[in-house]
Order: structure tokens, then C-alpha cells, then sequence
């Protein structure tokens, strides 16, 4: 009898510690999957509910253009590219598609996160697409394109013929910081250091390019470029640095000559990115295409072209 007690009471103890660490192998996965699920948070983070329509989607840069609805406290409706975290959601996501995610800004950088998709109906038809333009190659001529400047003037890119010209293409009501901000902040830094760069900056020109003409008009970028050409003591000059806008048409002739991916529905406006370094001789010498270059890369390529003439 006892030693039928004292073996029931064996196999209760190891029952038990089978229990327990049953327990805690349950709740150490628990807590980890609580820990992967909520991690740290900045502090600079804002965040915000957007809601929109899917019109295209790249799985390569992880990126979903969305006509989206007014993102309260933070931007109007328009059409705008976003960084989509979650990239199991781009296998399923497709043009057409509703989509509500939360909108991250932090700093330089936002994305969007906890993407919810709602499949779009077949038979209602195109969600639209972007307009892909001919990519030009280094070494092609650009052509005598007009535009007009912050002060109304007429320009031409055979003008800047003699001089190494930077373009960039922006529109001012943009509100994510890793786009236009950054090309306007990347392109007054390289601003900054042509200052201490004689040489290359007499040769050298800089021009940003709304594709937004029906609200950019001169004195809007006048008003907006003067944020970013002034010198320490707060004077404004637009001799080494331009901004300009144009018709409609003449806008979209740029924009489509140097591979900017242009859409517009209504006064919504997406586009892609391109920065383009031009040759004293007016051809293509680089083209970036995204927002990871730096402004000393181009400072690099200007240095490269002046200084070997």
C-alpha cells in the first residue's frame, strides 16, 4: 500500500513539473510574441488613419501609390506614393483595391503599417494607371524645354547651356518628409556646400520643377523657395538656384523627358522621383531615381564635370 502511495506520488510530481513547464514555455512564447508585436515606438512618431484607393503597386521598393481621402490634421485628399511595412501585404494588395492603414511620420521618414484590404469588384472597371515614361539614357542631348521661374520669367534649358545643370522635381503642398522636403533640404545642402566650393559654383545651376502648375504658381514658389536660398544673414537670391512651374503641358513635356512617372486625376498629383545632373553642353550625365542619393554624391559629379574641362 505504501508503495503504491509513494509511486501515485511520483507520478503527480512529475505530472506536475510536466504542467509547469508546459506553463512557462507557453507564457515565455506568449510574452514573445506580445514583444514582436508592440515594438518600441518613437517619441517623434505622428500617426494618422488613411483611407483610399490603390492605383499601383511595386513590389521591389515595397511601395503602393493611393488616391487617398483628407488625412485629418495632416494633408488634403490626393494621390501619393507610400512605404507599405508590411511586405506580405504586397503579395495580396493590387490597383483598385480599398485600402485603411495607419500613416507613420517620423522625422524623415513614414510608412504605412496594419494594412486592412478591401478586394475590388472586377466588373466596376480600371483603377487607372500611371503614365510610365521613356526613360532617357546619359549622353542624350535635352531638348530646349520652357518653363518660367519663381519671378515669371521665361526660361529655357538651352540657357543654362555653359553651366552644369542640377534638376530635381517637387510640388510644395507635399507632405512626406522622404520625398519633396527631402529633395528641397538635399538640393539647399548642396546649395550650402557650392558656397565653399568657388569654382564649381560659378559653373553650376540649380532648378526645382513643380508638377503641380495649377497651384504652383511663381508666387507660391517664390514664397516657398525663399525657406531654402537664403544665407546665414537671411538674404534671398535665386541666382544659383531657380524654381519654376508652366503650363500644364509644359510641365508634363519635362517631366515625361527625363522618366518622371507622371499622374494626375483632377488636381491630384503622383509622381515619381528623379534627380538629373546635365553636362555644360546640355546631355544627360547621371540620373537618380529614387531618394537615397546624397547631396555629396552630387557634389561629386559636378566636381568630376567642372574640373576636368
Amino acid at each position: 500500500m505504501n508503495t503504491d502511495l509513494h509511486t501515485t506520488s511520483n507520478k503527480l510530481r512529475v505530472r506536475r513539473q510536466q504542467v509547469m513547464s508546459f506553463i512557462g514555455v507557453t507564457i515565455l512564447y506568449i510574452g514573445l510574441t506580445a514583444c514582436a508585436a508592440s515594438p518600441e515606438r518613437s517619441s517623434h512618431e505622428q500617426r494618422y488613419e488613411l483611407t483610399g484607393k490603390v492605383v499601383s503597386v511595386d513590389k521591389a521598393e515595397r511601395r503602393v501609390v493611393v488616391a487617398h481621402d483628407e488625412i485629418t490634421g495632416f494633408m488634403d485628399a490626393m494621390i501619393m506614393p507610400f512605404t507599405l511595412k508590411e511586405a506580405e501585404a504586397l503579395d495580396v494588395i493590387a490597383p483598385g483595391d480599398r485600402l485603411s492603414a495607419t500613416l507613420v511620420v517620423d522625422g524623415e521618414k513614414s510608412w504605412l503599417e496594419n494594412p486592412a484590404i478591401t478586394k475590388a469588384d472586377s466588373s466596376s472597371g480600371s483603377a487607372g494607371s500611371i503614365n510610365e515614361a521613356i526613360e532617357p539614357s546619359p549622353g542624350d542631348a535635352v531638348p530646349d524645354l520652357s518653363l518660367v521661374n519663381q519671378d515669371g520669367k521665361p526660361i529655357r534649358f538651352h540657357g543654362f547651356q555653359g553651366k552644369a545643370l542640377v534638376v530635381t522635381f517637387i510640388y510644395t503642398r507635399c507632405p512626406l518628409p522622404e520625398y519633396c522636403p527631402l529633395m528641397s533640404s538635399n538640393f539647399a545642402e548642396i546649395d550650402q556646400l557650392l558656397r565653399h566650393n568657388p569654382q564649381v559654383r560659378e559653373r553650376t545651376h540649380l532648378l526645382s520643377i513643380s508638377v503641380d502648375p495649377a497651384h504652383d504658381t511663381p508666387q507660391v514658389l517664390r514664397r516657398y523657395g525663399a525657406a531654402y536660398v537664403g544665407d546665414k544673414n537671411n538674404r534671398v537670391s535665386f541666382a544659383d538656384w531657380e524654381f519654376a512651374t508652366g503650363t500644364p503641358q509644359e510641365v508634363q513635356r519635362v517631366a515625361q523627358f527625363f522618366g518622371l512617372s507622371y499622374y494626375t486625376e483632377g488636381d491630384q498629383i503622383v509622381h515619381s522621383l528623379r534627380t538629373v545632373v546635365i553636362t555644360p553642353e546640355g546631355k544627360i550625365f547621371k540620373i537618380y531615381k529614387n531618394n537615397e542619393w546624397k547631396p555629396a554624391d552630387v557634389i561629386r559629379d559636378l566636381e568630376s564635370l567642372i574640373t576636368q574641362k
